[in-house]
């Protein structure tokens, strides 16, 4: 790895945020969004500020630019890195800051600069801990199009029911967190690449960090070249891993005074972690299934036998697993009533492919299981409801409870 072209001090004010703008292969952008980010916080920003621009092992004129730009602009400054990773990048930067706070966004500058100091501002009064941009609450104002759309939504309401997450969207590129809170979560989040961002937030929250949400103005850049299908299963898989990290319980950071005393109802804290393990390995083999499936039946068929499958399996191992219960008694009654979250699964799926089928006919198979995964992610929400207060309560199962 490189270094810094130029070492800069903190400005004549009491506090200090560093934007970092992970880059790799951004010449075409690179100088006019910076210029204006340097532009709009040198006119409207009340606090101090250096913005990073961290290149990711770029091969075109990034670096160049990014050099030419820290030489030409007070306050900027450029880091080489000699190998890709947007996580990678902000792991970097932001475990070597001695900012008071410290953020990035996008180097297409989609979310509308207004939102900066909202962002920021609950971190520099110590309100808060982390803050993120969400584009997906009702005072968001968010132009894009209808794929990217569905599965953003997905994703997020897949971390919401499988995981339990409390954020709203994970995936924003606009982003923010005291330095000291930041620098203890990064050795514990493994991530290199996109789902870095997710990683964080999901360790955050189970520490019960506070976790600022800010709605922003938001206008898709046309041009990205993100891997959605391939940066999804990542994910999942990252889901996958975190999940059994919190299930073993590997991952330990401090946490500030005001949480140390918060419990969840009882019996859930144990729940919670095996349920999200058993959901997202369900959810790996319900997509495995529904796209094997779907070379030889209509895609209606296909999620309806993948859910059927993984419904059973997943029920068994939530029995066991999660609730605790052992031996054969109740078993079938338990699969009975589980039966109705596979009910309300493939309702919920089967309608979201009719609707899709409708709005757009002939709509790729990376639509069509991103539209599962969003009824699915809705199902597991419910699944978890039902099984916790009616399939497994203790008080109308007896036999076997631990």
């Amino acid at each position: 790895m490189g270094g810094s072209v130029k070492q800069l001090t903190a400005p004549p004010r009491t506090r200090l945020v560093e934007i970092v703008v992970p880059v790799y292969n951004e010449q075409r952008v690179l100088a006019e969004s910076v210029r204006r980010l340097h532009a709009y916080l040198t006119g409207t920003f009340p606090y101090g500020f250096r913005i990073t621009i961290a290149d990711n092992a770029s091969t075109d004129a990034t670096w160049r630019i990014a050099t030419d730009l820290g030489r030409e602009l007070s306050h900027v400054r450029a880091v080489h890195l000699d190998a890709k990773g947007r996580g990678r990048a902000l792991r970097r930067v932001w475990s070597e800051s001695d900012a008071d706070v410290v953020s990035y966004m996008d180097v297409d500058l989609s979310t509308d600069l207004d939102a900066f100091l909202p962002l920021v501002a609950p971190l520099l009064s110590g309100h808060s801990d982390l803050a993120i941009g969400t584009r997906l609450s009702r005072g968001a104002n968010v132009v894009r199009g209808p794929k990217r759309e569905l599965i953003s939504r997905s994703y997020n309401l897949l971390l919401r029911s499988a995981m339990g997450a409390g954020f709203s969207d994970a995936q924003c590129g606009f982003k923010a967190a005291r330095t000291e809170i930041v620098q203890a979560l990064l050795p514990a989040v493994e991530d290199e690449e996109w789902f870095f961002d997710t990683e964080l937030l999901l360790l955050a929250e189970r520490h019960g960090l506070r976790i600022h949400e800010v709605p922003v103005d938001w206008v898709d850049d046309p041009d990205s070249r993100v891997d959605i299908l391939r940066t999804s299963m990542d994910d999942l898989r990252g889901m996958a891993r975190v999940a059994r990290k919190t299930l073993s319980g590997a991952a330990r950071i401090p946490v500030p005074p005001r949480v140390q005393k918060a419990r969840l109802p009882t019996g859930m804290a144990r729940q919670l972690p095996s349920f999200a393990v058993i959901g997202v390995i369900s959810t790996l083999a319900h997509l495995a299934l529904f796209v094997t499936l779907r070379l030889v039946v209509p895609a209606v068929v296909a999620n309806g036998l993948a859910l059927l499958i993984t419904a059973v399996a997943n029920t068994a191992a939530n029995r066991r697993f999660t609730f605790g219960v052992t031996g054969r008694a109740g078993a079938l009654r338990h699969q009975l009533e589980g039966g109705l979250a596979f009910l309300i699964g493939l309702l919920l799926s089967t309608g979201g492919l009719a609707l899709l089928g409708y709005l757009a006919p002939g709509a790729s198979t990376a639509v069509e299981i991103a539209a599962v995964v969003a009824a699915n992610a809705l199902a597991t929400l419910v699944r978890f409801l039902l099984l916790r207060v009616w399939v497994f309560n203790p008080r109308r199962a007896k036999e076997g409870v631990r």
